[in-house]
């Protein structure tokens, strides 16, 4: 039988939630373990309060189901006085969202990126997922993975490693308080996990089992989520175990440009562009060697923009997720408190990729170029290649999440006045690939590719050649690059609370935290063939010449690919040959092959964070009008070691920095139902564990040297927060924030040109497949990369949020109701880049030789990682039984790098997901449900120069349809 609860009830449930969450070991209260008397104890108490009330007044409205959560989280954001939001499931093992990342996005001001499909990072304010702290129960952690087009070797959480159902709640910190964890521009995230006290007496159990369908795949794969669990009659004693599995087999294809870039081309609509001998006047057009001969046509083409790999693919992602929960929580008196929680989690994909592409990045010099069309962006929009570089690749990455954390809490009230919180803990976190492998076969003298980018989102490439017939290509390369990530994360803490007087406690605490990181790469590479004249170097079976550059392609080690639907246009190459990986490896020794230490891009950090606070909270009435507030210092002492390798050779650097963090948050009540929130603070996020690096690599496809360094200053900013909320009716909030984010330290990158012999540096450093490596020439330039502080940036924006149910239309549209926000950033920073050449003829003062020399300039743009505007919306129906929700999410383009070479920027455009979910109640303990996600099958576009509007990719990953059914005993 549903409960139905009057407008003046919710309220009393909604105040009595809050009195439980301004408990000190509170989630929300900044000091939060997470397990304790976190948003999960609020929403289930103000659940158990609105329950046990049945009355039959006009005003009484249902409080179940996905409104319920909506109250819940509510609650959490009315009773705090420092910027909170929340997500808080609306029952056991059944979070709102299939993602966490996803639930994350209709928050105001987050906004987030997604990687084969699935959220997998977010964004705070304009600020990207290295400016965001991550907490598991209480406990600061990070969690990384690979999926996606790369792995995660930095600071950024990935909220993909989890499955969603583990967790009861997320609380997100969007102002900073002195007993808050530092180390965040953006915000401090919350991850709960259950609350077995907080549950009901005896035994509960759940189990959903669903089915997840990709239509672009056409596979169905299982999702599994069950929970266990026990309080006693006394409420002394709880215990819950819960545990999720899913397998899903999707689909992404499209296109991928790998960036465009200048170049010098062979000759163009027959006009020779090199002298045949370097220094003579005139000749015939070479593949290799001579010295430019400049002309109006061919600097046209030098000097435009051409696509370096033009390709179509297809990628599969075969994940699977394996997660475990547990907790034990003790509570003999009303004064003590000990929880002991652990989570487990296995994430694990296969990545296989097959693409069919032209290999002219770095290989321009050998292509005659005919019909070349301009746009007035200096793109080379359209042209045919001949004597093309025709490659084929297949691609396998197998990658492996496994993340565990164990950590205790005791809370003890030691006298009416005085009370502390124990807290320490545990955390691991292992990202391995043990196998990236990629098979390549080669036509290196192919005739007749065209490529047509009039649409730069859906090019048409067509080749010279029959691409499904082994005959036509060599096996040419193999690649095998296994990597190995380690976060680790030790944490004990201290937390204490004195109330001196009534309004008015003091907090102060200590911290000692030990961070981790190590990452390792490993090499297992060659080309086939070296020097013409000697055998090949994979078998020793042929020998090398100016055509034959690779071991023969057979069927029986090869697959025939269709791409499918790609977005392409008509006249594109549809089918294509590509390596079998298993097949191909076996028969090439691959994996048989000694694993080498890739050196220049292995690198470990450990962090040792010690420090304390003290903070004064208040709360009374001045002039009759209600305040609440706080302030404090905190002061965080940093120990950083960072070592990395160049040429193989370590070096190890160790520095010390401090900070003293103030911050202050003030809540006034000028009406019993609107709170104005300020706040402001002075807050940190340590430099990408990227940038401290002291070692180096060598980039020998795009030549560029990148180095390290370990003496970067933290990103340091100013926030200021301002923010109205108006609590106008029950479960409903309409609200305006508005902030300021003066970052005054910004690590930004600069540039220069060198050869390797003036870094110090020889042959020895470049891989032996690279061009730079088969064609080395001393005086080569690369472009030299590394941070410096820079001078900072500011960022500003408005948050502006609804939340109305519609309670006051008739009959069934009672039960419907709307929840959206918007956010508008505006932000901007000065970055130094090396951007296009605009000489086809730069002389080098040495040899006199011809160049194509990027300029390197200050260009102003957003933060990285900014969308302008984002903004998303929820419309629901629900009356206790039945619900249907629908949900649109949008996020503005952004940039997200400063891009290479030559262009200026890169990012994406703009993205808008709709997902829906319906829920029938069919019993009291059965629920059938279907989820619908990605159902417009949006596009995901990507640009290389935010100017010149470049393709870098362009691809889709189907609609994702989950249909299932939960038990609840």
């Amino acid at each position: 039988m549903r409960q139905h609860v009057s407008g003046i009830t919710l309220l009393k449930a909604a105040l009595f939630a809050g009195s439980a969450l301004a408990l000190p070991h509170a989630a929300f209260a900044q000091d939060a373990t997470g397990t304790t008397g976190t948003a999960t104890d609020a929403a289930a108490e103000a659940n158990t309060d609105a329950a046990a009330v049945d009355t039959n007044t006009a005003d009484e409205i249902v409080v179940t189901g996905f409104r319920q959560s909506l109250q819940a989280a509510l609650n959490v954001k009315r009773e705090s006085i420092s910027a909170v939001d929340a997500v808080v499931a609306e029952d056991m093992a059944k979070f709102p969202d299939q993602n966490l990342a996803e639930s994350l996005q209709r928050i105001p001001g987050i906004s987030i990126q997604k990687d084969g499909g699935e959220g997998r990072a977010i964004t705070v304010r304009g600020l990207g997922a290295q400016f965001t702290r991550v907490r598991v129960n209480g406990l600061e952690t990070i969690a990384t993975s690979s999926d996606g087009a790369s792995a995660n070797r930095d600071r950024a959480f990935d909220f993909n490693v989890f499955a969603s159902e583990l967790f009861s709640s997320l609380v997100v910190h969007k102002t900073a308080e002195a007993s808050l964890d530092e180390g965040s521009l953006g915000a401090v995230v919350d991850l709960n996990t259950g609350n077995p006290i907080a549950g009901k007496t005896g035994l509960t159990a759940v189990l959903n089992v669903q089915g997840s369908y990709n239509d672009l795949s056409d596979n169905v794969g299982p999702r599994i989520a069950g929970l266990l669990s026990w309080k006693n009659e006394a409420g002394t004693l709880g215990a819950n175990i819960s545990a999720a599995y899913s397998h899903t087999d999707t689909l992404e294809t499209g296109n991928n440009s790998v960036r465009w870039a200048q170049a010098y081309f062979n000759s163009v609509d027959g006009n020779p562009c090199f002298y045949s001998v370097p220094g003579a006047t005139g000749g015939a057009p070479v593949s290799t060697g001579g010295s430019y001969r400049p002309s109006a046509t061919c600097d046209a083409a030098s000097l435009s923009f051409h696509p370096r790999i033009p390709r179509y693919g297809v990628v599969e992602h075969d994940r699977r997720r394996l997660g475990l929960t547990g907790s034990i929580q003790f509570e003999p008196t009303d004064r003590t408190k000990i929880s002991i929680d652990g989570l487990y989690s296995s994430f694990k994909e296969d990545r296989a990729e097959q693409w069919l592409e032209v290999l002219a990045r770095s290989n321009e010099r050998r292509f005659n170029v005919v019909d070349p069309v301009y746009d007035d962006k200096g793109n080379m929009i359209s042209a045919t290649f001949n004597n093309a570089y025709v490659r084929t690749e297949s691609y396998l990455r197998k990658s492996e999440t496994e993340f565990y954390q164990i950590g205790a809490t005791w809370d003890q009230d030691v006298t009416d006045t005085f009370r502390f919180t124990a807290l320490g803990g545990f955390s691991q976190s292992n990202a391995d690939i043990p196998v990236e492998t990629t098979i390549a076969y080669d036509n290196r003298n192919a005739n007749g590719f065209s490529y047509d980018y009039s649409d730069m989102k859906s090019p048409v490439l067509n080749y010279g050649l029959d691409v499904t017939n082994p005959a036509n290509f060599q096996l040419a390369e193999i690649r095998d690059r296994p990597s190995y990530v380690k976060n680790k994360f030790k944490t004990g803490q201290l937390r204490t609370e004195w109330d001196l007087t009534e309004g008015f406690t003091v907090k102060a605490g200590a911290v000692w935290r030990q961070y981790d990181f190590r990452t390792q790469l490993f090499q297992r590479d060659t080309a086939a063939c070296g020097a013409n004249g000697t055998r090949d170097l994979i078998l020793g079976v042929v020998t090398c010449s100016a055509n034959v550059y690779g071991l023969p392609v057979t069927s029986d080690i090869s697959d025939l690919i269709n791409l499918g639907d790609a977005g392409q246009p008509d006249g594109n190459t549809n089918s294509y040959l590509v390596g079998n990986i298993a097949n191909a490896a076996e028969y090439t020794k691959l994996y048989g092959r000694t694993a080498i230490e890739d050196l220049g891009n292995n690198r470990k950090v450990r962090e040792t964070t010690s420090g304390g606070y003290v903070q004064f909270d208040v709360k009374g009435e001045i002039f009759g009008l209600e305040y609440a507030g706080n302030a404090g210092m905190r002061f965080a002492h940093t120990k950083q070691t960072s070592t990395g390798y160049t040429a193989g050779v370590a070096a190890t650097v160790e520095r010390t920095y401090d900070d003293w963090l103030p911050s202050m948050n003030l809540a006034f009540y000028p009406h019993p139902d609107v709170i104005v929130r300020g706040a402001v603070a002075k807050v940190i996020t340590r430099p990408a564990l990227s940038n401290l690096n002291p070692g180096g690599s060598v980039d020998g496809f795009n030549y560029r040297v990148n180095f390290g360094n370990p003496f970067l200053d933290p990103y340091r900013a100013t926030n200021f927060d301002l923010s109205v909320e108006w609590y106008f009716a029950p479960q409903a909030l309409f609200s305006v924030a508005g902030f300021i984010k003066k970052i005054e330290s910004f690590p930004v990158a600069g540039t220069y040109v060198a050869t390797l012999p003036q870094l110090g540096l020889g042959r020895d450093v470049l891989g032996q497949s690279t061009p730079a490596y088969i064609n080395y020439d001393p005086n080569q330039e690369y472009v030299v990369s590394s941070q410096i502080n820079g001078q900072g940036a500011t960022l500003k924006g408005v948050e502006v949020a609804l939340q109305l149910p519609f309670t006051f239309l008739p009959g069934i549209l009672s039960h419907t109701g709307f929840q959206g926000n918007a956010t508008f950033i505006d932000s901007s920073a000065d970055y130094q880049i090396t951007g296009p050449a605009v000489s086809a003829c730069t002389r080098n003062a040495t040899t006199g030789a011809c160049g194509l020399t990027g300029v390197s300039a200050i260009y102003n743009n957003t933060l990285l990682g900014v969308s302008k505007r984002a903004w998303n919306a929820t419309v629901y129906y629900d009356d206790g039984k039945f619900s249907i929700r629908g949900s649109v999410s949008y996020r503005g383009p952004f940039s997200d790098a400063t891009s290479a070479t030559g262009n200026i920027f890169e990012g994406y455009g703009s993205y808008t997901s709709v997902d829906a979910a319906i829920r029938y109640k069919a019993t009291e303990w059965l629920e059938l449900s279907i989820d619908g996600n990605n159902l417009t099958d949006e596009y995901r576009y990507r640009t290389n120069d935010i100017y010149a509007n470049r393709n870098y990719e362009n691809n889709h990953f189907g609609r994702t349809i989950l249909f299932g059914a939960r038990a609840k005993i």
